[in-house]
């Protein structure tokens, strides 16, 4: 039972330790997209180590189990890894289990939700935007809505849409839209919905455990620094620096009181005042680090049968 003891104190030290390590670092804000390749990797690795845990929790306790999983090894991994049965090693697979069901309902859960408002907005865009004769049904990627607020989303689903409220379109001038169009198209090409979904799927089913809270935080604000920069490599950071403070003029963002859109005038001082990029080296040793993370894992699950073979 060494083997998965070792990997749940080293997910637990991962869970506590990266999120500190990764608050202190300066670069996230220069390299978004970095950033968010390495809060995915700290996330797999305490993944994978509960998983890898259960696995071999369960083949301790039960012998069936430990037939499936050694089944093509020889019997000298076997006896490398001591797996010897007992309370604890039901009482591990038990509880990792329950907390593998828990993580699966949560995600579904996340997802039937954000479906069930895709479904709400899309009815609600039908009855105030119906379609006009001659229309094909999601023909149109470009969504013109009356309001007198000034808005703009994704819509995303099989044919998505970018949907503008005409005050939307008196403020924004040049390019403008194009940047806030690129910005919107930035978040579905990079499937950041995806990201969003599994980082609050683990941090409502396990409000208590602070990597997962921190990942849905991260999550959040990286995204929106990722689109912000794949929107300004084609029309530029002053564009986009003006469309965002458009669209939320009237919102009090940029008054002294809080608000839950906070982060905008931080994006809009990035904007203007862009940091200096990483080096690429830096950047790829970067990568590189955050892919080691996960890796750590599979090789203390699989150490002691390697040295068994020798």
């Amino acid at each position: 039972m060494m083997v998965p003891a070792a990997l749940l104190l080293l997910g637990a030290l991962v869970a506590v330790l990266a999120p500190r390590l990764l608050a202190r670092t300066d670069w996230q804000d220069r390299e978004p997209v970095v950033a968010l390749w390495a809060w995915q990797c700290v996330v797999v690795a305490v993944l994978l180590c509960c998983a890898l845990s259960m696995t071999l929790s369960a083949a301790a306790a039960w012998q069936a189990v430990r037939g499936h999983v050694f089944a093509p090894a020889p019997h000298g991994v076997v006896e490398a890894y001591a797996l010897g049965g007992g309370p604890w090693a039901v009482a591990t697979t038990v509880v990792l289990a329950l907390g593998a069901a828990w993580s699966a309902t949560m995600l579904a859960r996340e997802i039937a939700r954000a479906r069930a408002a895709r479904r709400r907005r899309r009815s609600e865009l039908a009855l105030r935007a119906p379609l006009l004769p001659g229309e094909e049904p999601g023909g149109e990627r470009l969504v013109v809505l009356e309001a007198d607020r000034p808005d703009a989303w994704w819509l995303p689903g099989a044919a998505p849409q970018l949907v503008v409220t005409t005050a939307a379109l008196r403020r924004l001038k040049g390019q403008q839209l194009d940047a806030v169009l690129a910005h919107e198209q930035g978040h579905a090409r990079a499937r950041h919905d995806w990201l969003l979904h599994s980082s609050a799927a683990l941090a409502n089913g396990f409000p208590q455990v602070p990597v997962f809270a921190a990942f849905r935080d991260e999550m959040h604000r990286l995204v929106e620094l990722a689109a912000d920069d794949m929107a300004s490599r084609r029309f530029g950071r002053l564009t986009i620096a003006l469309a965002l403070v458009q669209l939320n003029e009237d919102s009090g963002v940029f008054g002294p009181c809080p608000t839950p859109q906070a982060h905008v005038p931080r994006r809009v001082e990035r904007l203007l005042t862009p940091p200096d990029r990483l080096r690429p080296v830096h950047r790829l040793r970067l990568t590189a680090v955050s892919l080691l993370v996960p890796v750590v894992p599979v090789l203390v699950a699989f150490g002691p049968g390697l040295r068994a073979l020798g």
